[in-house]
């Protein structure tokens, strides 16, 4: 970094930014020491002073091996759902399928599902994805993530869950793979206030079988299984608060195996359901 943008850099610590934050502004906003990016680099500051999140004011973020456009459109990723991809991989792994097809239900920015293409290619699987979003905004930001890693095996369907998904695809997908919303619209009151930046529908769902925010997970455990093929998995990310409820409405649904598995951070938040 050069010493101009040492000095930026500083300059935006004593205006009350996050040292790592503020480097991260520079590097993006000051291309080449040019004076002139100086405006656009304080307008974006003063972004960040406002509680608007990092990576939007960006435009882009990574996720596992892809830098993903975003925007206030779509949620911000993060790296429990990076764990999710993980998962998938080694079930996919598991049942060795030659072409597997998967579905990404309620994609937003596509970061599950094109994490999963994409790594998958570099394995020599040839993955399809079928990318489900009832907002049209996330299908546009999903769109243009999977032009810019060139990730064509893609179908985009506006739908809410499978409600309007092609119903000649039932029995035929091996993997479903869900980051629906599930967060209680009380337990979201006491959120972080960053999120009220992020779109609320991605977020917060309505509570059913007594479980706050788990209206939206309960359609898919249900559902899923007419849609999975006979060896298929269904993949969940879910609050800590909701293992009892997805291991019960797994097995409710008939999965014949599930499994709950803890994040990094040692707290239940992926449910691996298996045909």
């Amino acid at each position: 970094m050069t010493d101009v943008n040492s000095d930026l850099v500083a300059e935006l610590v004593a205006w009350g930014i996050d040292r790592r934050e503020a480097r991260w502004l520079v590097e993006e906003f000051v291309v080449g020491g040019d004076p002139d990016t100086v405006p656009a680099l304080k307008a974006a500051a003063r972004r960040r002073l406002d509680g608007e999140p990092l990576q939007y004011i960006i435009g882009h973020w990574p996720f596992r091996s892809l830098d993903l456009d975003v925007d206030p459109r779509v949620l911000i990723p993060r790296p429990e759902t990076e764990e999710l991809v993980g998962v998938a991989l080694i079930e996919l792994a598991k049942m060795g399928v030659v072409a597997p097809a998967i579905m990404d239900l309620g994609c937003g920015s596509g970061a599950i599902g094109l994490a999963l293409l994409s790594e998958l290619r570099e394995r020599g699987v040839a993955a399809t994805l079928v990318a489900v979003d009832e907002s049209l905004d996330s299908l546009v930001i999903a769109r243009r993530n999977a032009l810019k890693h060139q990730l064509h095996a893609v179908s985009f369907v506006h739908s809410s869950w499978f409600d309007d998904v092609d119903p000649s695809l039932k029995g035929h997908i091996d993997l479903i793979v869900a980051n629906p919303p599930y967060v209680g619209g009380e337990e979201f009151a006491g959120l972080d206030a960053v999120l009220a930046h992020e779109p609320h529908g991605a977020i917060v769902a309505p509570d059913a079988h007594g479980v706050a925010g788990f209206a939206d997970l309960a359609i898919i455990i249900s559902e899923a299984p007419l849609w999975l093929s006979p060896a298929g998995v269904l993949i969940c990310e879910h609050a800590n608060t909701q293992r009892d409820a997805v291991v019960t409405g797994a097995r409710e649904a008939g999965f014949a195996s599930v499994e709950d598995l803890d994040d990094l951070a040692g707290h239940p938040r992926i449910m691996v359901a298996r045909r």
